[in-house]
């Protein structure tokens, strides 16, 4: 009997002082399991249907219009329950919720980038070789060039022409589309090619894709060539040199699909970062009135270091939320010091069958909830912006007074990697910041793969950051 007292004692204090860190769905009631099924097919036909940051950001100025939102104008003061949105040149965006304190004791931010690895066009890209017509690339973003070879491609993108007209395309998506591939070589012809080491087998100059076979005619010079801009001519009226002031980008040809036979698991193409944009927007299109302004930024180039006038290197999102101060008659400088973010963006979840790469004690696993990362960076957290226990310890407390799982790790072994997000971007203008989102299997490939239950907590949690008090 008195060791049974012992045991007990001892399961007590266990349950008080250490962490449960297998938690997960058997912690979570069934309502709670079946609203995340119910979340995620939304979000299949969002991930589905918004492939590119441009198709991110059109389907987003629909959503946010029909849920109220209006064109944000920087010379109107508004009201607390206004909403509103910025649209930066078609590829990044800023919405807000205008809260019943306003801008006054800062602002509360969900960022997200909507931009994934893909494969770019170069400015001269058509050629023919071997009596095939192929398109010359360069890779935007951090891929593992084999995994782009052999798979169904879609292109998609804009062509602006001489004259400034302009050319939306979107190519093999649809039912009866062509799609497009990157060719590899036969294994019985690829033993040079299978004595490299695997980051050698593939350079960025061989990532040409097949667009074409057919002559234009039986006579003549780059008919291979001239046979596909005829095509592209009748189709889309532009001529060679359009292809200079164009942004075509090519992707996987997949569409979201539900992974194992409990449907617990959606298979996707660009759920780095996506899968952190689409909670993020839901949360703020279902919060009413906020107590601070709750705004939802989308950023654009985060895979390529957030660079240029719609990565979060520039300054519209500062200026977004200064134009929202002053309006206020408050120092922009003096709402970005009180102000917060949520960087969200996805983190590795621990993959057994690379268990190598990971510290299993810090790693993040699926079914556990949305993922915090205090710092990301690489190394000796170079290129991190390492929040504040301060901070951690009050978004700890949000999560738990909502219920919303959630855990905390790292993206993997200290020196075997690493990673940045937009933190360092936003932290800059003297704000809080942590970075937290759905953990990813298979980051950064073509089919990448989250769980149901940790994107809808996503959603909880950025829901939950945006009405505290």
């Amino acid at each position: 009997m008195e060791e049974n007292a012992k045991q007990k004692e001892r399961k007590e204090l266990a349950e008080k002082l250490l962490m449960d860190r297998a938690k997960g769905p058997r912690t979570v009631c069934l309502e709670q399991i079946d609203k995340a099924m119910d979340f995620s097919e939304g979000y299949k036909d969002f991930i589905t249907a918004a492939k590119t940051e441009r198709e991110t950001v059109d389907w987003t100025v629909k959503a946010a219009e029909a849920a109220g939102f209006t064109q944000f104008d920087p010379s109107k003061k508004y009201n607390a329950g206004d909403k509103v949105y910025y649209n930066n040149r078609g590829k990044a965006m800023c919405l807000a919720v205008i809260g019943k304190k306003g801008a006054s004791q800062g602002v509360r931010i969900a960022a997200a980038h909507i931009d994934s690895p893909r494969i770019d066009l170069k400015p001269i890209p058509l050629y023919e070789s071997g009596d095939l017509a192929l398109l010359k690339t360069h890779y935007y973003g951090g891929i593992k060039k084999y995994q782009w070879t052999a798979i169904p491609l879609s292109m998609h993108g804009k062509i602006v022409r001489k004259d400034s007209s302009e050319v939306i395309v979107n190519v093999g998506e649809n039912e009866g589309d062509p799609q497009f591939c990157i060719t590899d070589i036969l294994p019985h012809l690829g033993k040079d090619q299978m004595g490299k080491k695997l980051g050698d087998a593939f350079t960025g100059e061989d990532l040409n894709v097949l667009v074409g076979s057919l002559p234009l005619d039986a006579e003549g010079e780059q008919l291979y060539k001239l046979n596909i801009m005829k095509i592209l001519n009748d189709q889309y009226g532009i001529i060679e040199s359009d292809l200079i002031s164009a942004e075509l980008e090519f992707v996987p040809a997949f569409k979201a699909v539900d992974i194992g036979f409990d449907r617990s698991m959606v298979g996707a193409y660009g759920h780095d970062d996506r899968v952190c944009a689409y909670p993020a927007l839901e949360a703020l299109f279902d919060c009413q009135i906020p107590q601070r302004t709750a705004i939802t930024v989308l950023a654009d180039k985060e895979e390529i270091g957030s660079v240029g006038n719609t990565g979060l290197c520039s300054e519209y999102m500062n200026y977004f939320v200064s134009d929202l101060a002053r309006a206020e008659g408050l120092e922009p400088q003096h709402v970005w010091s009180k102000s917060n973010c949520l960087s969200a963006d996805v983190t590795a979840a621990f993959d057994p069958t690379y268990a190598g790469a990971y510290e299993t004690g810090n790693a993040t696993f699926f079914n556990q909830g949305v993922g915090i990362a205090k710092y990301t960076g690489s190394r000796g957290k170079g290129g991190s912006n390492d929040a504040s226990a301060e901070f951690l310890g009050w978004v700890r407390r949000v999560l738990d007074n909502a219920g919303v799982l959630w855990q905390i790790g790292e993206l993997g072994k200290v020196d075997q990697g690493g990673g940045g997000t937009v933190a360092y971007d936003v932290a800059r203008l003297n704000a809080d910041v942590i970075d937290i989102g759905v953990p990813v299997l298979s980051m950064h490939a073509p089919f990448e793969v989250i769980s149901k239950l940790d994107l809808y907590m996503a959603y909880r949690a950025f829901k939950a950051y945006f009405e505290a008090e």
